[in-house]
C-alpha cells in the first residue's frame, strides 16, 4: 500500500469520526450515521489496499 493511499484513508477515517462526534453533540442522527458510514468506507478501502499488497508479493 502506498503511503499516500494509507494517509488518505486515515484522513477519511478521522473526518468520519469528527462527523460522528458532531452528530452526537448536536443530536443529529443523520450526521452521526454519515460519520459512521464514512469510517466504514475508509476501513473497506484500507482492507482493499492490503489485499492488493498481498497479491503483489
Amino acid at each position: 500500500m502506498s503511503a499516500a493511499d494509507k494517509a488518505g484513508n486515515k484522513v477519511d477515517e478521522m473526518a468520519g469520526k469528527a462527523k460522528e462526534a458532531v452528530g452526537r453533540a448536536t443530536d443529529d442522527k443523520s450526521t452521526e450515521n454519515e460519520g459512521k458510514a464514512d469510517q466504514a468506507k475508509s476501513n473497506l478501502k484500507d482492507a482493499g489496499e492490503k489485499v492488493k499488497d498481498a497479491f503483489r508479493k
